[in-house]
Parts: structure tokens; C-alpha cells; sequence
């Protein structure tokens, strides 16, 4: 009596570990990117050699320019830095500010568990947790192919997900797929 119990206990263990969580990555295409420490961004001021460049968001989450000194960009959209950046050149620094501002390379993003070559991987736009697994080599033969654990580098803990093909990957992302337990 006692061993059929704890056979139904585990039973119902492993079957409550084998169900897919509710909540849902945010689709590809729906998220809006922000700017945060590592991306690295390519700012071209029309005849202003000394100001164009690429320039690193650094660890405090600000861009340091010459002349206009630091800025904050962690947390704003492109487009935003791309408007603060003419405003606050037009302000004294250059006449008639035109500039162009473009993403070179975000931080990268990591994958781990059950996949055949964990690691770092250089994000993209657009891309996809199925898009990451496929440059991590796919799954392996344990890997569980309904749950992604993704840790946003914002966030300081790790959420499960319910994995499906349109789920997005964000930059800094550290996505851990997990072993299946049946």
C-alpha cells in the first residue's frame, strides 16, 4: 500500500513538471528594443567628422560623446536617442543637425541546457527562440521542446515559458532549455 503510494506521488510529480507553463514569450515582431550597456551604435553627423563614430552604451548606460559629454541611453527606444541626440546637437554644438543613428551590434544573447552547442550567440533582429536553438545545433534527444527558462537581463531571475515558434529572443537574453522528464 505504502509502495503504490509513493508510485502515485511520483507520478503526479512528474506529470504536474511535464505541463507547459501559462505565460507566453513576446511574439517576434511586437517587441520594441531598447538600448542598454554592450549595444554598440554608429552615429554619423552630417560634416562633423569629429563627432561621428561608433560609440559602446557603457556599464552606467550612457553614450559619451566629444563635445556633448554623456548622455543616458539605457532604457530608450532608438528613434528616442536618435531625436535627443539632434535636440540636444542643434543646441550649440552644430547648426542644422542631421544625423543618422544605427544599431552596429546589441549585446549578445546565451543559450544553455539542452542543446548541442551552448553558449554565446550574436542577437539579431527579428529572431526567435527556435532561431536560437538552431544556431545552438537544435535540441538534444532530452531536451524538452514545450518549455524555454529565459532570464531578461533586466530581470534577475529566470521565468518558464511555453515555447512555441513565434516566441522572441531580446538582447542580453539568457534563454535554458531543460531536460524532459518522461
Amino acid at each position: 500500500m505504502v509502495k503504490r503510494s509513493l508510485v502515485l506521488a511520483l507520478g503526479c510529480l512528474i506529470s504536474a513538471c511535464a505541463s507547459p507553463p501559462k505565460t507566453e514569450l513576446p511574439r517576434v515582431g511586437l517587441v520594441q528594443q531598447t538600448l542598454a550597456p554592450g549595444d554598440r551604435l554608429k552615429l554619423d553627423v552630417y560634416r562633423e567628422e569629429n563627432l561621428s563614430g561608433e560609440y559602446v552604451v557603457n556599464d552606467e548606460g550612457n553614450l559619451v560623446l566629444p563635445l556633448a559629454g554623456t548622455i543616458k541611453a539605457a532604457g530608450k527606444t532608438l528613434p528616442d536617442m536618435r531625436r535627443e541626440l539632434t535636440a540636444l546637437l542643434s543646441e550649440g554644438y552644430v547648426r542644422d543637425a542631421r544625423i543618422t543613428l544605427d544599431i552596429v551590434t546589441y549585446r549578445p544573447i546565451y543559450i544553455l541546457g539542452e542543446v548541442q552547442k551552448p553558449g554565446e550567440y550574436t542577437f539579431a533582429e527579428g529572431m526567435s527562440v527556435f532561431a536560437l536553438v538552431a544556431k545552438a545545433g537544435g535540441f538534444t534527444y532530452r531536451a524538452n521542446r514545450n518549455v524555454a527558462y529565459v532570464r531578461h537581463s533586466k530581470d534577475g531571475q529566470e521565468q518558464a515559458y511555453r515555447l512555441d515558434s513565434g516566441a522572441a529572443v531580446l538582447p542580453g537574453d539568457t534563454i535554458r532549455i531543460g531536460p524532459r522528464f518522461f
